[in-house]
């Protein structure tokens, strides 16, 4: 039989265990609900204020994996991709811009003709399902967004694609194109490329060009905004002197941070605000780390430093998937965007920041650019044409009537310009022999 100080030790040890095993227990209720407010918070934050992306590539996923054979495919699950419509609405994206991308090799080939069909997939994508809608304007975009729909922006990567032709350029608007960058990774005749990748149109100190003004100058009559991702730092710094609009970097980060050519430096940032545009933060683990290797922390650096330098309303997102194949852990496709939103919260951002850069910022400058194109609305099309000499394009037709069938190459002056000279010469010297020979 135990002693009365026996059971008083035994259930002493009960109690402690017990009470240690309550306080193990509490605090980990504590931090299973520290998780669930955080995330509560985000969703409700995003619900509220649900993202507009600036950059994904997915309609070139569609050509590679498909063929543009939209048939064949569901986009509610799509396989080797990061992007399709139940990840989009669980990362709370409400309006991507899809980019009409296609590749440098085409320029001076079929450019326009693959451009077409790019934005062909990207209207057909955007029409034919019903959680998605094809928008053209800040008041479709907001009214979409009221209808609970994924607004589809159309945007063209690469200056190229419009073969420095102002006339393909309307053409592209008229098919609902509202952006465009002034370069991929090669250089047009009249802007600059921030890659060396393709040696073409190599200029010295002409990083934007006579008729380069004049692709800004429509693009601002029209209302197309005007994206700098992917130019040089000359082209970028002239393009934002001269555009009366608010310009974007659709999918660069910051330079500061790290060191690509693909991100912006600060004394550039610093025009772009003066400009009143945004930045995109691109969320490729290349230009976020400058290595395959990047987190959700090292994105984070990239807002905080853009946020110090220029404020939270010069910021946009700009994901760059389908565009890039190695991306931060904890950011591997388009539904992990609340992971990124919840770092930026636990950094101190405010709800209001946040609101900015997920989509107020974009929305005023849409309003913005739809602003100056109202100002210039008197204004007729460009009829401002580029030199052959400039394009050098040895696939342009240049205008002349055709040969008539049948006929040879030369006329009859041209034939008597190209006879043979042989019997002319011996004709004038027996001439000049005759002569000799009478005196």
């Amino acid at each position: 039989m135990l002693s009365s100080k026996s059971v008083i030790r035994a259930s002493s040890g009960f109690w402690m265990k017990s009470l240690g095993h309550l306080v193990v227990l509490s605090s980990l209720c504590r931090l299973i609900s520290g998780y669930s407010e955080r995330e509560h918070r985000v969703h409700d934050l995003m619900t509220k204020y649900p993202l507009i992306d600036g950059h994904n590539d997915l309609a070139l996923r569609l050509r590679i994996l498909y063929d543009n054979r939209l048939s064949q495919v569901d986009l509610h699950n799509v396989s080797k991709v990061a992007t399709d419509i139940t990840r989009l609405q669980a990362g709370h994206v409400q309006a991507q811009m899809f980019s009409v991308y296609v590749m440098c090799g085409a320029q001076q080939k079929d450019a326009v003709r693959l451009t077409l069909e790019q934005i062909d997939v990207v209207r057909r994508m955007c029409t034919e399902h019903v959680d998605f809608e094809l928008v053209t304007s800040a008041k479709e975009l907001r009214d979409s967004e009221m209808r609970h729909k994924i607004a589809c922006l159309i945007s063209i990567e690469g200056g190229h694609s419009i073969d420095s032709s102002l006339p393909a350029l309307r053409m592209f608007y008229q098919l609902g194109v509202r952006s465009m960058a002034l370069t991929h990774t090669c250089n047009t005749p009249w802007a600059e490329s921030s890659s060396k990748r393709y040696d073409v149109y190599q200029r010295q100190n002409d990083s934007l060009t006579h008729f380069g003004k004049a692709v800004l100058d429509e693009m601002n009559r029209l209302g197309m905004i005007v994206d700098l991702s992917h130019t040089s730092l000359d082209t970028a710094k002239a393009a934002l002197n001269y555009s009366k609009a608010p310009v974007i970097f659709s999918h660069s980060s910051s330079y500061s941070i790290c060191s690509n050519d693909r991100n912006v430096p600060d004394w550039l940032l610093l025009d772009l605000k003066k400009n009143h545009g945004l930045i995109m933060v691109n969320l490729y683990s290349k230009f976020i780390s400058c290595s395959d290797e990047a987190n959700i922390s090292h994105v984070a650096d990239h807002f905080d430093h853009i946020k110090k330098l220029i404020g939270a309303e010069s910021i946009g997102i700009g994901g760059d998937y389908e565009g890039a194949d190695v991306f931060p852990q904890g950011l591997e496709d388009v539904s992990k965007y609340p992971a990124l939103i919840q770092e930026l919260l636990q950094r101190n951002w405010t709800e209001n920041e946040l609101a900015d850069v997920l989509r107020k910022n974009f929305l005023r400058v849409f309003e913005e650019v739809e602003g100056v194109r109202e100002q210039l609305r008197l204004n007729k099309p460009s009829e401002v044409q580029i030199s052959l000499q400039e394009v050098q394009n040895p696939c342009r037709l240049v205008l002349k009537p055709p040969r008539p069938k049948g006929s040879s190459n030369q006329g009859p002056s041209s034939r008597a310009q190209h006879e043979p000279k042989g019997p002319l010469i011996l004709a004038t010297v027996l001439l000049l022999s005759s002569l000799l020979m009478m005196e």
